[in-house]
């Protein structure tokens, strides 16, 4: 969360339960006036209870005052800089002596903070994006969906027509084979890929060309017979069993999907739970129709 010294405020801290009280105490200068400082809200259940925070729960807050000067404002541009070109990069802050510290990093490690030592570590990563082959309904279901997940999304479709009639804001489209897209834009492992045209001549087109990026998710649109269908006409082209076992197909997780939201629903579960890492027993998979 960052505010200025009017009480303007981007992010949240606890979803709405602390932000009131400690925007009045910023404001007001109480708080952080020369240096950082460490304080908890919840240190006592009257207080927990008072702020609405959960039973026994407690949140700690480190407030670090910034100021424009040239060193800061470079420091946040680098930062900026690294994340535009799709790397990582990761902030050391040390309070005692409040000094800062980048350094670019391969690897997104989880968010730590040192109380003893009063060090605070933070990766910055790029955004998440989502690569949609295809421009139909269930497209535009998932293209909403995924940007109220803040991934920066892209729908690839050679066919201009259809391409033009997608009309969800935001998007980025790219009228153009997808293969050439993916291996041109998806070139980390932050990139999720969908292909939900239900044509395979332009589907199977872009796993291929999926299967050559470090996505961590590709999914495939489709019935059980449409998906063994497709596995059979993989394998035919040279695909190796390796790369056929990252395809998600049928797409989205078993919720009893049969619309195109719902199913919308279903796919962005599925990429939400790959992307944590969460085991899905037995290879669950979406019922969907040849009609969808």
């Amino acid at each position: 969360m960052a505010c200025d010294t009017s009480g303007i405020a981007v992010g949240s801290l606890s979803g709405g339960c602390v932000e009131e009280d400690l925007l009045e105490k910023l404001t007001n200068g109480l708080l952080a006036r020369s240096e950082s400082q460490f304080f908890r809200y919840g240190e006592t259940a009257e207080e927990a209870e008072r702020l609405g925070l959960p039973c026994g729960g407690h949140l700690d807050i480190v407030v670090e005052p910034l100021d424009p000067d040239f060193e800061t404002v470079e420091l946040f541009s680098t930062i900026a800089n690294r994340l535009d070109q799709r790397q990582r990069v990761t902030r050391h802050a040390d309070y005692p002596s409040d000094t800062i510290e980048i350094e670019e990093s391969d690897e997104l490690h989880p968010f730590s903070y040192d109380g003893e030592h009063r060090r605070l570590t933070q990766t910055y990563g790029p955004r998440y994006q989502l690569f949609i082959i295809g421009s139909g309904m269930v497209s535009q279901y998932v293209a909403e969906l995924a940007q109220m997940l803040d991934y920066q999304v892209t729908v690839i479709d050679p066919r201009e027509e259809n391409l033009n009639a997608f009309n969800v804001l935001g998007v980025v489209k790219a009228c153009d084979m997808p293969d050439d897209v993916l291996l041109a834009r998806a070139n980390d492992s932050q990139s999720a890929i969908v292909a939900l045209t239900h044509d395979p001549r332009i589907d199977d087109m872009g796993l291929m060309g999926a299967f050559d990026t470090p996505a961590f998710y590709i999914g495939a649109m489709g019935s059980e017979r449409t998906t063994a269908n497709r596995l059979i006409r993989l394998e035919a082209l040279g695909i190796e069993q390796e790369q056929l076992d990252r395809l998600h197909a049928p797409i989205g997780l078993a919720i009893g999907s049969k619309t195109p939201p719902e199913i919308a629903v279903s796919i962005m579960a599925e990429i939400t739970a790959v992307r944590h890492a969460v085991a899905i027993e037995n290879s669950v998979t979406a019922p969907q129709t040849e009609s969808v």
